[in-house]
């Protein structure tokens, strides 16, 4: 498997080429798409022709991590010929909120296939497996673990937007990959900020037997290198802020 950043940023950024969460999985000629923020679907439809997409697995609704939904239904509905249509999984309530945000009842049924991630569990879609489990953010927030079918070999762990990092301990098997935003970089957190540091990326990674922690989602005002090295610290292995175009093998 391979991962391609696609998109890295916060919901905000005042940096040159910022572009929403947006992450996808390839093996071979199949991808699954893990969040599709802000400015992301040029990226995606430049690395893949979008309707050969297995899925796009959404981690929350807050749109930074979600609203480029908007151009991959108009290039489904309006592009191609035949018409295509997408599979979407997502918390509840995704196909109301851009219904709503255009005021017309089914606008996201012409073209997209949203189905509830409803709770943790496990899915095969095409090559890949896809496990679900509830993370603290939002009243229904997702982290997801991609692996091959079957569910042996390392995966790669995506936390979406979390607010507790043993969340993810669920999970992590020894030799994944953790994809994990650290949104106040070095940390410390603010209190009752519902986000994640690179230092307790770090330690939830090494509790559970991580090969590597790639960062995203850090804001605009903290350093990379300094956010890395206090993720390092405390996982003692390698960590890379990610950056779109990144690739990394799995």
């Amino acid at each position: 498997m391979e991962l391609v950043i696609l998109g890295a940023g916060p919901s905000y950024s005042h940096l040159p080429g910022a572009v929403g969460a947006a992450y996808l999985v390839r093996e071979g000629d199949d991808a699954i798409l893990l969040d599709l923020g802000h400015g992301a679907f040029s990226a995606l439809a430049r690395e893949i022709e979008p309707s050969r997409l297995l899925a796009t697995a959404i981690s929350h609704l807050h749109p930074d991590h979600h609203i480029d939904l908007i151009p991959l239904r108009h290039y489904l509905r309006y592009e191609l010929e035949p018409r295509r249509r997408g599979r979407v999984i997502a918390p509840a309530g995704l196909a109301d909120r851009l219904d709503a945000l255009h005021a017309e009842p089914g606008w996201t049924a012409a073209a997209l296939d949203v189905e509830p991630t409803d709770g943790p569990g496990i899915r095969d879609l095409g090559p890949f497996r896809l496990e679900a489990a509830l993370v603290t953010h939002t009243e229904e927030s997702y982290g997801y673990r991609v692996s091959l079918a079957g569910g042996s070999g390392p995966g790669v762990v995506y936390s979406g937007d979390c607010g507790q990092a043993e969340d993810l301990l669920q999970l992590i098997r020894p030799g994944d990959v953790v994809l994990s935003e650290a949104s106040f970089g070095p940390g410390p957190v603010p209190e009752q900020r519902i986000h994640l540091d690179g230092p307790a990326v770090g330690r939830v990674a090494r509790a559970g037997g991580a090969s590597a922690v790639l960062l995203t989602h850090v804001l605009a005002r903290y350093d990379r290198a300094a956010t890395a090295n206090a993720a390092r610290a405390a996982f003692g292995g390698p960590v890379t802020v990610v950056a779109p175009g990144d690739r990394f093998p799995l």
